[in-house]
């Protein structure tokens, strides 16, 4: 299994991790471009098998899951880390607005569901919401 290490900003400081998992290159690297412009530090992975071997889930301020992903899903990626982090804030991103879906995923606890394409302030805002709750 790979190990994970916290990032820090200029000055010592640990950034904020936000975990995304989304089997789009593009996606990944736009995700990972806002997050790192509003000060977080961006790890992302083509699925939720990869995400779960790295080892950031003990790190993950925040996690962003696109709902179709090859191999687990990310319902089934929510199930598996609502056993291992309960509390860890998920936000399902999707191009597959489905009602069924939207309600499962927030009843199985999901902070937020976010339609491709979402806005960069949009992302940003469920993200800070969840990430000031500490």
């Amino acid at each position: 299994m790979a190990s994970y290490v916290k990032g820090r900003d200029m000055s010592g400081h640990s950034k904020p991790v936000v975990a995304a998992v989304d089997d789009d290159g593009r996606v990944r690297a736009s995700i990972q471009s806002v997050l790192e412009s509003a000060g977080y530090e961006a790890v992302v992975f083509a699925s939720a098998e990869a995400f779960l071997e790295s080892g950031v889930l003990r790190q993950a301020t925040c996690l962003l899951a696109d709902v179709r992903l090859p191999g687990m899903d990310g319902l089934e990626l929510q199930r598996r880390i609502r056993r291992a982090r309960p509390q860890l804030p998920i936000i399902f991103i999707t191009a597959h607005d489905d009602e069924h879906i939207r309600q499962q995923a927030l009843q199985d606890g999901a902070v937020d569901f976010l339609v491709k394409p979402f806005d960069a302030a949009q992302l940003l805002d469920s993200i800070e919401g969840v990430a000031n709750q500490d």
